[in-house]
């Protein structure tokens, strides 16, 4: 065997092994399950933005050999339409992985095997895991595995892999295909396409592109810009026979060469799904099936996402204030009271600020990423990215912006870095833009903590729609000011499942974890910060310098232009330090119902995090960066001022 154990990046460092074994398949079809069940490294279950994009790699020991995985990103097809498509079809075909695992849903036969075929012209040593096979049986589908096999010519294993079935032998498949010294025929496409793939082939054994060579041939016909930019270097000749062998297939079929073949590739793959798949019953409409008529309803799907919002919203406000109330009364029950200066900083700075942190932590942040990992796991997050599609064109934007947007609930570094995945720079500026304006799990806690727990969560719900308008008004405007369009969406759901609670619980861990190994020690340090500027007497020329637009024009007591300051460094600080600069727990004595309201409505449209616009100078450079933070400081100000003078006539 090659072995190409150290051909690729690795997040494991270098190790010595055997063989190397890729997965590829569509998105949702299990692949991360199957590397999950191999290697037994916490990988993340689905193809969101960010997470897969990079190659995911782990080992397992397998008859005695070290064997390396790489986990591919999910993908619909070998061209290079999406940064997704271009590292998993280099990864094939460049590095030359021993096998190739193609990760098939058997309950979506037809649409997968468009990709096998794709991986087979590429001349990859191919076993074929053929997953969900329970789902099959249960929508009463009958696919004949060996039969399959047959067809293709290459080992077909019937795989459960959320239970881990069939794992073990799809490893020994995989090791049948990378020693089989003969490579599986491709289906054919038609005597139309074969012809001119052999003539390309024909030239192709004379020109050397660093690629497999029918694989090469098709790129060629098709009119792929890498692999043309590749042949032009490499001989001008071939791209213009090329040319002149598509313009052909175009002439006699009068549609575009890669539209013919891609036809041709999706009749053969219709054929060899219906080959060896038979229908055994027609079943009743699933209990799933009733949940996605309701969940992706034009009407009532969004009716349903109103409704899981607002509950996860009214859950957080009510266990949060439950824990924050907890853990306060606990530890003011130690207060020893009196003392100087050195006393008052130690308690009112260090402690304080160390149990307002842990509250917030426990009763706000490990809430919200427990309910986002339920909803992820039992699969509703991709059914609301499908709702979302119509109304992200509303923006300028695909429903493939909702990720991106939907990761910005949780934090907006990850959301910066999902817009990765917008196919051109205006998509991707925009979706940026507005991920920064997602509330994200810090912001949540403002609102919550404060707004949800003081005036009722239904105030909190309010603000929440204020900044979503907010994002609709802003992302229209930058619609109209970037010329440009974005394609529609093809988005791959996946069925329902049982949320694992272990699952979730050790996601939500790892996200959580990051909270209170680096802010609560800085929220520590920031309070006693703090406390100590307060005790010398400092802390009341800065509110001093800010007060025009934090009293005059917000409405808000002085000292809470010190929070907006300090907020930029975890958004969560706003809230945690909010007792400290206020000098009371009790912050119902010095903010009224409309200045709670304002505040944390402008805490969440103000700048994000230091962390963000650190992610945001990576992403869309330091100018745009700069422009993005000094516009979301305008409206933030700007908005509030506003909303203090409407607001206070309901208020």
């Amino acid at each position: 065997m090659p072995g190409h154990c150290g051909s690729a990046p690795s997040r494991t460092g270098s190790r010595k092994c055997d063989m190397t074994i890729a997965l590829a398949g569509n998105a949702n079809v299990g692949k991360s399950a199957i590397f999950n069940q191999l290697t037994g490294l916490e990988q993340t279950v689905g193809n969101w933005a960010g997470k897969t994009v990079e190659l995911a790699e782990g080992y397992l020991s397998h008859h005695g050999k070290t064997v390396r995985i790489i986990d591919l990103p999910g993908t619909y097809s070998m061209s290079a339409y999406s940064i997704e498509e271009t590292v998993a079809r280099d990864f094939i075909s460049r590095e030359r992985p021993d096998a190739v695992v193609n990760v098939v849903d058997a309950t979506a036969l037809e649409r997968n095997l468009a990709l096998t075929l794709q991986l087979l012209d590429m001349d990859a040593p191919i076993a074929i895991a053929l997953n969900m096979m329970d789902m099959a049986v249960k929508r009463g589908m009958d696919v004949d595995a060996r039969k399959l096999s047959g067809l293709l010519g290459v080992p077909v294993v019937p795989v459960v892999a959320t239970r881990g079935s069939g794992v073990h032998e799809l490893v020994d498949g995989a090791f049948d295909a990378a020693e089989r010294t003969g490579r599986a025929r491709p289906a054919g496409y038609g005597p139309e396409v074969e012809s001119r793939i052999a003539k390309l082939c024909a030239v192709l054994d004379k020109v050397e592109l660093g690629y497999p060579r029918r694989w090469a041939a098709i790129k060629l016909l098709e009119g792929d810009d890498g692999i043309v930019e590749v042949a032009r270097m490499a001989n001008p000749g071939l791209v213009s026979a090329a040319k002149i062998l598509s313009d052909e297939l175009e002439g006699e079929h009068g549609e575009p060469a890669a539209v013919v073949v891609a036809s041709e590739r999706y009749a053969a793959a219709a054929r060899i799904a219906a080959a060896c798949q038979k229908f055994q019953r027609r079943p009743k409409p699933s209990l799933a099936e009733r949940l996605d008529a309701l969940a992706m309803h034009r009407f009532w799907g969004y009716v349903w996402a109103i409704g899981v919002s607002v509950l996860l919203i009214a859950t957080v406000s009510l266990v949060g204030g439950w824990a924050t109330a907890l853990i306060s009364g606990a530890f003011e029950g130690l207060n020893p009271g009196g003392g100087g200066f050195w006393a008052a900083l130690a308690w009112n700075g260090a402690v304080v600020g160390f149990y307002s942190a842990i509250a917030v932590a426990f009763g706000f942040i490990l809430p919200f990423y427990l309910i986002l990992g339920l909803l992820e796991d039992f699969g509703y997050l991709p059914r609301l990215a499908y709702l979302m599609d119509r109304p992200c064109h509303l923006v300028g934007l695909h429903g493939k912006a909702c990720m991106p947007l939907m990761l910005g609930l949780g934090c907006n570094v990850p959301a910066c870095a999902g817009c990765r995945i917008m196919e051109n720079k205006r998509d991707r500026y925009i979706a940026t833009f507005l991920s920064t304006l997602v509330p994200c799990s810090a912001r949540a806690v403002v609102v919550l903590g404060l707004v949800g727990v003081y005036l009722g969560f239904e105030w909190a719900v309010l603000i929440y729609i204020l900044d979503f308008a907010l994002i609709v008004g802003v992302g229209r405007l930058l619609n109209r000011l970037m010329p440009g369009s974005s394609a529609g969406l093809i988005l791959e759901v996946p069925p329902y499942r049982a949320p694992s609670m272990k699952i979730v619980s050790r996601q939500a861990w790892a996200r959580f974890r990051p909270f209170l190994a680096t802010a609560v020690p800085l929220i520590v340090l920031g309070s006693v910060v703090i406390e100590g500027f307060y005790l010398a007497g400092y802390l009341g020329p800065v509110a001093e310098l800010m007060s025009p637009v934090t009293v005059v024009w917000l409405g808000l007591p002085a000292f809470t232009g010190i929070l907006l300051v300090l907020g930029t460094l975890r958004k969560e600080a706003a809230l945690v330090l909010l007792s400290v600069v206020a000098g009371t727990t009790a912050i119902e004595t010095v903010m009224t119902p409309l200045q709670m309201v304002v505040f944390a409505f402008v805490v969440m449209v103000y700048v994000p995090c230091v962390s963000t616009v650190a992610a945001l100078v990576r992403e869309v450079g330091w100018r745009s960066a700069l422009g993005i933070s000094a516009a979301e400081i305008g409206l933030a100000v700007l908005l509030g001022g506003l909303l203090y003078r409407v607001a206070g006539i309901f208020i």
